[in-house]
Parts: C-alpha cells; sequence; structure tokens
C-alpha cells in the first residue's frame, strides 16, 4: 500500500500535519510505503529553495533529516520575502551533509527539474493547495488524524 503526501515545506497546514504523519509512519512503516511529493505552491518564497534543500540532502541518504529540520524550522524562515539559501547551507553544514556536493546538488537544473516534475504530477493530479494526501492513487481528505488512521485500516484490511 502506498500513502502519497503533496507537501510544500513552507506551508503552515503541513507542518501541522507533520507530527501525525510521523506518528503514523511509525506505525504503519512496515506495512504501508510513505511518499513524499514535492508541491512548492508559487506564493511561498522560500519554498521551491527549500524543497531544493531537502532534495540535496536526499541524494546524500538524508532526506528524513532534512526534511524534519524544515518542519522544525520553518518560523525562523517561513512567510519571509527573502532568500534563504544561507540558512538551508547551514542545515545541511549541521547535519554533517559534504557540502561540496549538496552545494552542487542545491544549485542544480536536475533538482530543480525533478521537483517541478513533481510539482507538474501534482497538477496534472488535480492538487491545488498542500498538503494533499492519495491512498493507493485515489485522492483521500481525512479530517482528522482518526479520519487517516481508518482510511489506512480499511485499506490494508481489503
Amino acid at each position: 500500500m502506498t500513502f502519497v503526501e503533496f507537501l510544500d515545506f513552507e506551508c503552515e497546514a503541513c507542518a501541522a500535519v507533520f507530527p501525525a504523519i510521523e506518528q503514523l509512519r511509525q506505525t504503519y512503516g512496515d506495512r504501508v510505503s510513505f511518499v513524499i511529493r514535492y508541491f512548492p505552491l508559487p506564493s511561498h518564497f522560500n519554498s521551491e529553495r527549500a524543497a531544493r534543500a531537502v532534495e540535496a540532502a536526499a541524494q546524500q541518504g538524508e532526506l528524513e533529516a532534512m526534511y524534519t529540520k524544515m518542519y522544525q524550522t520553518q518560523t525562523e524562515w517561513g512567510e519571509q520575502q527573502i532568500p534563504k539559501d544561507d540558512l538551508f547551507r547551514q542545515y545541511a553544514q549541521e547535519l554533517g551533509l559534504d557540502l561540496e556536493q549538496w552545494d552542487a546538488a542545491y544549485n542544480s537544473e536536475a533538482t530543480l527539474q525533478f521537483i517541478r516534475n513533481d510539482f507538474n504530477d501534482g497538477v496534472a493530479l488535480g492538487v491545488t493547495g498542500t498538503p494533499t494526501f492519495f491512498l493507493n492513487g485515489e485522492l483521500i481528505s481525512p479530517e482528522t488524524l482518526d479520519d487517516l488512521t481508518t482510511m489506512l485500516d480499511q485499506a490494508l484490511a481489503e
């Protein structure tokens, strides 16, 4: 079974749901494949940069660490109209990443295209905002963590 979240690291709703998603990953991680797809909203100034930072970390096997850091630090960089590239690089340093590799990935056209492909896939699937969830390819709209747990349990039982 596959659970997909289209997310934006600058989205407050995504940050609010992050602890619940982490809880679900711990509960269902051996039975459900959790997938993140980047959906940086154009109205969020640093969102695409944040996605590039996470993807650059992912290329060194540290997606989860950088993904977590983005939500834990969102108040430090979110909702600001100035580029936060230096702060994101500092996060990469704090995580012990190879900064030369990280810089190359962060600034690469391939990384940007990967993120834009996720975004375009989301648009094609009808995603208009974040977070948006799909369970086995079906759009789902849980209102609460209990709703989501019920949906996962039902899908597992089928």
